[in-house]
């Protein structure tokens, strides 16, 4: 399994310089800022800003029932790839109630709650994330951060941001420690009988997520009495079309990462709607059928399409409840990547796609996929 590449993020910034970067990295945000309140005034607005502490793969050109794709997923289905880039005001932080673990999936697009200056507001959160990360206070500037991006940014600003959060989960996120203050992670004490992969269906994360981040080689080494780290789900994704980007959020509000992808051709576009992870649709290097040439193809084949992993979707809204066979997956094909040249499925790096497949869960994860 390959390793994430998050660097090591520590506290103290006389034994990692990293802090030192993105105290300066702030800095010169808000001096952007400054500049584009006196280009543009204090106009704008902000909204909600809070503190918030085996199966065979079928490959179809059909419009509609097998939905046209070039993954894998169960026999019968077929696949479509393509996504976005594109920088949403509205995604990535609103302030909202602790996770129900008990609840099944909602859509994560905030409601704002208020609305205030967005130059004067957009200062003081950079300048307080500053601060606490000045004070070794990771949690509390990720959710300053976070807030941020509530913002009407340009695209480049709201870039600059997400990038300073992603860094930020080398350390609050994929490490071993649990940070004073997060509501998203807590230690877990294992008990007689229990094994991972019970314990991440209880917070509805994959239990390879649970070995990453614990540094167990082995699911079977896992004993009763040990104490690990667990984070609360489910994540879910958002895929913009226009930008060929997808944003991956923790809960229904907290930005962790961006990636690229490819998307669909216009003959077999990727559909818009919700969708979530489809119950038994996460798979590692399926069989894949062609139905042009009538080949099934495995992994190692010069003509396999699919990369490292499959994760099937399913449509939550009516107008896509009937389109079946589109998935998210690796792809041998890299140029393919911040393009239309799929046959509906969502199109990752491989190494992104195993990052995705250890993060998202059947019907809890959802996948929004937008213009």
């Amino acid at each position: 399994m390959a390793k994430y590449e998050y660097k090591r993020y520590a506290g103290d910034k006389r034994r990692n310089p990293n802090t030192r970067y993105l105290i300066l990295a702030l800095v010169v945000i808000i001096v952007v800022t400054v500049v584009l309140i006196k280009t543009h005034g204090d106009g704008g607005s902000v909204s909600g800003l809070t503190n918030n502490g085996g199966g065979q793969v079928v490959e179809t050109g059909s419009d509609t029932g097998a939905g046209g794709g070039n993954g894998a997923g169960p026999a019968g289905s077929a696949e479509t790839s393509e996504g976005s880039d594109t920088e949403d005001p509205g995604a990535g932080g609103a302030s909202a109630p602790p996770i129900s673990v008990g609840t099944p999936p909602i859509a994560f697009n905030p409601i704002p709650h208020s609305t205030a200056n967005m130059a004067k507001a957009t200062l003081e959160l950079i300048d307080q994330a500053i601060k606490d990360l000045k004070a070794g206070k990771v949690v509390a500037a990720r959710d300053s951060l976070n807030n941020v991006l509530l913002v009407d940014l340009t695209p480049e600003y709201r870039k600059s941001v997400k990038k300073r959060l992603t860094e930020l989960t080398a350390k609050w996120l994929f490490s071993k420690e649990v940070l004073p203050g997060d509501a998203f992670c807590e230690l877990y004490q294992v008990k007689p009988g229990e094994v991972l992969e019970k314990i991440g269906k209880k917070y509805k994360v994959p239990f390879e997520l649970l070995m990453r981040i614990n540094g167990i080689k082995r699911a079977e080494l896992l004993q009763a009495g040990q104490t690990i780290k667990v984070i609360k789900g489910p994540f879910h994704v958002k895929i913009y079309r226009s930008t060929f980007t997808m944003d991956l959020y923790l809960g229904n509000q907290l930005f962790i990462k961006s990636y690229r992808i490819g998307l669909g051709t216009k003959e077999t576009e990727t559909p818009t709607g919700r969708w979530r992870v489809k119950s038994g649709g996460k798979l590692v290097e399926p069989p894949w059928y062609d139905e042009e040439t009538g080949k099934t193809h495995v992994a190692g084949d010069p003509m396999y399409p699919l990369g490292s992993r499959w994760i099937a979707i399913e449509g939550l809204d009516e107008q896509i409840k009937q389109r079946v066979g589109f998935a998210i997956h690796g792809t041998k094909d890299a140029d393919s990547i911040g393009t239309r040249s799929s046959r509906g499925c969502i199109r990752l790096f491989n190494g992104d796609a195993i990052e995705v497949y250890d993060l998202i869960v059947p019907l809890y994860s959802e996948v929004r996929i937008v213009e």
